[in-house]
């Protein structure tokens, strides 16, 4: 009511003239309207950060548009106009395009990007034979808690993942080392899409140390990497219920939720239509079972 007597009226009236007139107190008001603004501005606080992430991995050229876009695929709903407002508070401006495109010397080219190798693949016939990786977010009242995962393409098992509070190539790595068998020589493919941290030497150096091939979706097409994008819908429905109820107090709940979920629930005891409505655990025994028969 004292909104609508102050702003909505011609003339409109001071705030104190009105609680004034209803016996309320000034100061009063003034604190209950901080109190519920309070939470919409954590909430774009933790946008912020989002989108700071993402402007930075596009090197400044991302827009409200393909901001909204990349977030989305991330998990993170957000619409254009709060887009827009967060990123003019920020000074986050996007380069504007040139007409010609300049040419980069050798030195500064931009990391060089793997070749889709799953379009001539044949389907993956071995735990260890395919993995798939990709990155999330997390929402915390904290802040952002950054996750990334590495998927067995044959029984879909989550078989390394790891969190931080950057989502820098470090991250990604983690999760691979903690996916992919030593030693191992056996022909082994990873795959993943254009995110910098895939295309980093520190990524790269490890993965033809460890003799596997990488393969990285087209630009722009989020179902070549379609069993990533299941993974973390998923994930995101049935740990978190999609954050409904809330969202975790701290990173170190969510990492709890995340361990408890991927390792005592998803990997052991969840039943995948796909898999005959067996587990990835229940699933890849029961390969080894048959090898083991076969013999």
């Amino acid at each position: 009511m004292i909104d609508q007597l102050t702003t909505e009226t011609t003339p409109s009236y001071q705030v104190r003239e009105v609680c004034l007139a209803l016996s309320l107190s000034p100061s009063g008001y003034y604190a209950q309207r901080y109190k519920e603004e309070r939470p919409r501005r954590r909430q774009d606080q933790m946008l912020s950060q989002a989108i700071h992430h993402v402007f930075e991995e596009s090197g400044g050229t991302y827009g409200s548009p393909r901001l909204v876009r990349a977030l989305g695929k991330r998990g993170v709903r957000i619409s254009k106009t709060r887009v827009r407002r967060l990123m003019k508070a920020h000074g986050l401006c996007p380069i504007q395009k040139r007409r010609t495109r300049p040419k980069v010397p050798k030195s500064q080219s931009p990391e060089p990007v793997a070749p889709h190798l799953l379009l001539a693949a044949r389907p993956v016939q071995r735990p260890g034979e395919r993995f798939h990786s990709d990155i999330t977010y997390i929402p915390t009242q904290e802040g952002w808690l950054f996750a990334a995962a590495t998927l067995d393409g044959f029984s879909r098992k989550c078989a390394g993942w790891s969190v931080g509070n950057n989502m820098e190539a470090p991250l990604v790595l983690r999760a691979a080392v903690r996916a992919l068998t030593p030693g191992d020589t056996s022909a082994r493919l990873h795959h993943s899409d254009q995110g910098s941290q895939y295309k980093s030497e520190l990524f790269r150096d490890f993965l033809y140390s460890q003799q596997v091939q990488q393969s990285m979706s087209r630009r722009g097409n989020c179902y070549d990497n379609a069993l990533m994008e299941s993974f973390w819908a998923t994930l995101k429905t049935e740990c978190f219920d999609n954050f409904r109820n809330g969202i975790p107090a701290t990173r170190q709940e969510a990492r709890q939720k995340l361990f408890m979920y991927i390792e005592l629930f998803y990997n052991p005891k969840r039943l995948h239509s796909a898999l005959d409505y067996r587990s990835p655990v229940e699933f890849e025994q029961d390969y080894f079972n048959q090898k083991e028969e076969n013999r």
